[in-house]
């Protein structure tokens, strides 16, 4: 499996995280959803497909240590929750990077962008990415 492959399952994941948070409402109270919202049967068998093809197809050493933060992102989204879901992803993107670091794979400038932007979008879909909400987050001053 190529790194190019690789960051083509992770940008699947991080475009089905996108259009799930977008149907999302704004604001739940986790009394009136205590397990989180779910999503459509169909966008998990989607999202597990995604996974599936990156276990199955990740024949390089290099790249199993991904298998783990992939099944936790799969995982979170199939119980309805966005936020694990996404830190998972981010997890595999740092891994990614750590990889890239150690000289274990070789990332080219397109795919280092590919991999800024994937980790801006997970970024974006976090709580406290609205200009409104600037400085949540931070603790009491």
């Amino acid at each position: 499996m190529q790194t190019s492959q690789v960051l083509d399952v992770i940008g699947s994941l991080v475009s089905h995280l996108k259009t799930f948070s977008a149907k999302l409402p704004e604001l739940v109270p986790m009394s009136v959803v205590p397990g989180g919202v779910k999503p459509a049967p169909e966008a998990v068998e989607v999202y597990e497909q995604a996974v599936s093809r990156f276990r199955q197809q990740n024949s390089a050493p290099a790249y199993r240590r991904l298998n783990e933060p992939l099944i936790e992102s799969l995982e979170a989204f199939e119980s309805g929750w966005m936020l694990k879901a996404v830190q998972a992803l981010l997890m595999t993107l740092d891994q990614i990077e750590l990889m890239q670091n150690e000289k274990t794979v070789l990332l080219s400038r397109a795919e280092e962008g590919r991999l800024r932007d994937y980790r801006n979008a997970l970024h974006k879909i976090l709580p406290g990415s609205q200009p409104e909400l600037e400085g949540s987050g931070r603790g009491l001053c």
